[in-house]
């Protein structure tokens, strides 16, 4: 990369909203190896960022570098005046009056972006999104085993991209997940992926973008800057038509039912279970079809099989060859907290599916799964519960966590004789309450359809302490 320690060295950098997913904390180690003098603020105390804090102190003792000065549970507006570069946590809104305070604002994702020397594919979505870029990482890996080369994954999946920066070469790869707050962030023109890949497009964060014109804007900044020589691969459906319309990108489009003749993209069989790719694209010509993903995948459900195909076209326009994508497909664990089975006693099984954060990715967890015990439930987002009391006809017991999502969803629950346990404020409940409902052989899922805030720091956080109770109770 650029070799950029004098642009840092010595100036005043302010780290707005160090957070506990690697964003705050990439960005402050990295101007801290430069020489920047660091502040960081942030509205939460020192106790609920004490991970945080300390991996940030024991790196710049590592380093021997200049303290930090850390302002909690609060922000001042002079801290944002006299700092040459601030750096935003996405969760903080574009228009805070603090940032019009600042000279120069930043994020972890533009900073790397500014030195990024590998070959970039980047991944946004409202759902699937970190499945799908874990994925493209997975076989990449494999592929960049036989030529010597590497494979990096980070971004919105709480591996801030700076923290692997120094170690890239032109020859590497990297994957980022972004998520309409990230993209949203970015001056225009400085994302250019060589393979843009959005997954299924949904109703989320409408508590902050209000409509869904607005959430759907951010995300079309992924393709923005593409040209003829990148691939932008999207669904079949009304907003993947959208983005395939405007990109100048080589579109390419997934879904259920083949591409029409002489389109590129991938469908999935119903009658094999199997995904395949149409061409034209690398290595096919017109016509021509081969197999991406196989029946037999280690994770359930239809949509992630649509979310392996999407890995699938990006991997095949990179050049990977569609038998070495087979098969890594047929061999992909799954990422935590997506879908993630983690225990079984007494014949039951337990899935974590924390990061289902919206109604229609949690439905999706309850088809995948047959009859499931589901806990479900917790902070709404101005969202539609809708699909998700719908999906719950089919579960074998609903088990509620407290929150304002879930008072909505009981209502639902309550309209279609649908009979559920709580809301529960206490995981170990909900996990004896699950258990007793699954014995014998059944299956139990963590899919709450909301966010966590209520009771958790994130959503992380939540489907940690759910595999906790789970094994403590069982």
């Amino acid at each position: 990369m650029e070799n950029d320690g004098g642009r840092y060295s010595g100036a005043k950098a302010l780290i707005m909203g160090l957070g506990l997913h690697g964003g705050g904390l990439g960005a402050a180690c990295f101007l801290a190896k430069r020489g920047a003098e660091l502040t960081v603020t942030d509205l939460r105390g020192a106790e609920a960022l004490r991970p945080s804090i300390e991996a940030l102190d024991d790196f710049v003792k590592s380093i021997n570098g200049k303290p930090v000065k850390y302002v909690l549970e609060r922000h001042d507006v002079q801290d944002f005046e006299n700092a040459d570069v601030v750096i935003k946590n996405p969760g903080v809104k574009p228009d805070s009056p603090y940032l019009r305070a600042a000279r120069r604002v930043e994020t972890d994702i533009s900073l790397f972006l500014t030195h990024n020397p590998a070959r970039l594919t980047a991944v946004t979505g409202s759902k699937g999104k970190s499945f799908t870029a874990s994925a493209i990482h997975f076989t990449l890996q494999e592929a960049a085993l036989e030529q010597g080369h590497k494979a990096f994954l980070g971004g919105n999946i709480t591996v801030s991209p700076l923290t692997f920066l120094d170690e890239l070469t032109p020859a590497d790869d990297v994957v980022l997940e972004l998520s309409s707050w990230q993209l949203g962030d970015l001056p225009r023109g400085l994302l250019k992926p060589r393979a843009a890949v959005i997954t299924a497009i949904m109703p989320d964060h409408l508590d902050r973008y209000g409509a869904m014109d607005a959430y759907v804007a951010d995300k079309r900044v992924i393709y923005q800057a593409q040209d003829k020589n990148d691939a932008t691969i999207a669904g079949c459906d009304d907003w993947g038509r959208s983005f395939l319309s405007e990109t100048r990108g080589r579109p390419y489009c997934y879904g259920c039912k083949s591409p029409d003749v002489g389109a590129s993209g991938a469908f999935f069989d119903e009658e094999t279970g199997e995904c395949f790719a149409a061409g034209p694209i690398a290595g096919l010509c017109a016509g021509e079809t081969a197999r991406i993903v196989p029946a037999d995948t280690l994770v359930p459900g239809v949509h992630q099989k649509m979310n392996l195909t999407a890995a699938g076209l990006a991997l095949l326009d990179l050049g990977v060859p569609a038998k070495l994508i087979d098969e890594c497909a047929r061999r992909f664990p799954g990422i935590e907290h997506r879908l993630e089975f983690f225990y079984e006693k007494d014949g039951a099984r337990f899935y974590n599916d924390t990061a289902a954060t919206i109604p229609e990715a949690a439905a999706a967890a309850v088809r995948a799964l047959k009859a499931p015990v589901v806990v479900t439930g917790g902070t709404d987002k101005n969202l539609d519960f809708l699909p998700l009391a719908e999906a719950l006809s089919e579960a074998r017991a609903v088990v509620l966590l407290a929150g304002t999502g879930s008072d909505k969803l009981a209502a639902l629950l309550k309209a279609r004789n649908i009979a559920f346990s709580g809301p529960l404020d206490n995981l170990d409940t909900a996990a004896k309450v699950a258990l007793d409902a699954a014995r014998p052989g059944g299956v139990v899922v963590l899919s709450p359809g909301c966010a966590s805030f209520e009771m958790f720091l994130n959503e992380f956080d939540r489907g940690r302490k759910w595999k906790a109770a789970v094994i403590k109770n069982c």
